[in-house]
């Protein structure tokens, strides 16, 4: 009889220490989901911020895009005939250009290099003419431009583009050829010429930059 009941107290106890066990197990697992859950939650929110604080995808090469852009924008998008290419040493002038502003033609032997230039420092025509000739984008505001609208080009300036770093290939400046435009973007033998600077400007800018940087004749790393 004792004999008997020691058994059965024997398998109890086993009943009980195999239910804690799977028990125990059970609990790890539920622990382990909610942790990955967490986790994939946190991927996700810092996803979202990333792309938030990014100004989301970079501009994309379209051509339909600066189209629309620029006639909502109130601009005027122009190609141009190449004028010239060659190395002058001579200080160059607005008049020596057929157009305002210049988009190509003879010009310096060093190019401008790309970056932000504060107004009065910004670099000679005839050097900013060759940066074009290498792929660059020039954004450009007339002299008097409210402090304003040139944070916004800059902000302009430093978004990333067709999955290039901030700045890529792109010079901000205040014109020095008295453009008829408040803002213009200028390319090789293209640019787009804005007689307003509105909210609306921004998006031609930057469609004009995604549609036409690197694609000069001598695009240089």
């Amino acid at each position: 009889m004792s004999s008997r009941q020691e058994q059965k107290e024997q398998a109890k106890r086993e009943r009980l220490e195999r239910e804690a066990a799977e028990r125990k197990v059970a609990q790890r697992k539920r622990l382990l989901q909610i942790v990955g859950g967490v986790a994939v939650g946190a991927v996700v929110v810092v996803g979202v911020v990333l792309a938030i604080a990014g100004g989301g995808k970079d501009d994309e090469r379209d051509p339909t895009n600066l189209a629309a852009s620029a006639k909502a924008a109130g601009c005027i998008v122009k190609s141009f005939p190449q004028e010239g290419a060659a190395h002058v040493a001579e200080k160059r002038k607005p008049s020596d250009y057929k157009t305002n502003p210049p988009t190509s033609g003879d010009h310096n032997i060093n190019p401008a290099k790309d970056g932000v230039y504060l107004p009065g420092d910004e670099p000679e025509i005839e050097n900013w003419v060759h940066t074009l000739e290498h792929g660059r984008i020039l954004f450009m505001y007339k002299p008097g431009t409210p402090a304003g609208r040139i944070t916004q080009l800059q902000n302009l300036f430093n978004k990333p583009v067709l999955d290039s770093g901030n700045g890529y290939h792109s010079v901000l400046m205040q014109n020095n050829t008295n453009m008829p435009f408040e803002v213009a973007a200028v390319a090789w033998r293209q640019y787009v010429g804005c007689a307003k600077f509105n909210d609306k400007t921004l998006d031609a800018l930057g469609d004009f930059r995604a549609a036409h940087v690197d694609t000069a004749p001598e695009n240089v790393p």
